[in-house]
């Protein structure tokens, strides 16, 4: 039994849900998102309330139910208000700038790194070591970070690198003289 399955999603004032047979339409003021649902899994709407229901016991469908319950649980919470990942760049000479829709990345290579933002994400750039990830997609949003974070991941000696902002890095001790 699936505790977080069997949970009833509470669709929010101003954000409009249609499900057309296995799939699924959600419309709010931030924008729209679909999806399409497994064939084991089932949505009944119910005025403001949508439950998902899955159609047999089948190992498949036990592990499809939760899985669709949070999903559309986060299309529903990312038309409503956006998602955001924040990264933190560290290191002498390591910086961002924002041109247009991209990302101007200085992490001391011989040459700057260009990053364009996918289809639905925004950056903000609030200063020259801080980069904010906004979108409605969860799923996008933490991709995007996680594809910026790989451009330089934090290194254990120095500490320098990207990382995202709640990431504690685990320092290593260096060599030591004689």
């Amino acid at each position: 039994m699936s505790r977080i399955g069997n949970k009833p999603i509470t669709v929010p004032a101003g954000v409009e849900v249609k499900i057309d047979g296995s799939h699924i339409l959600v419309k709010g003021p931030k924008g729209t998102l679909e999806r399409t649902i497994e064939p084991e899994i089932s949505l009944k709407l119910e005025g403001e309330t949508l439950t998902v229901l899955r159609d047999s016991d089948s190992r498949k469908s036990k592990s499809l139910h939760g899985l669709t319950r949070t999903l559309i649980n986060n299309m529903i919470s990312g038309v409503q208000n956006e998602f955001t990942r924040e990264l933190q760049i560290n290191g002498v000479g390591y910086k961002v700038q924002k041109q247009g829709n991209n990302l101007n990345l200085s992490l001391g290579y011989s040459h700057p790194v260009i990053f364009e933002a996918p289809e639905g994400i925004t950056f903000d750039v609030p200063n020259a070591n801080t980069i904010i990830v906004k979108g409605i997609d969860k799923e996008l949003v933490g991709q995007t970070a996680a594809v910026i974070r790989t451009k330089r991941p934090p290194e254990v000696y120095g500490g320098k690198g990207i990382k995202y902002i709640e990431e504690v890095i685990r320092r290593k001790v260096g060599k030591t003289g004689k």
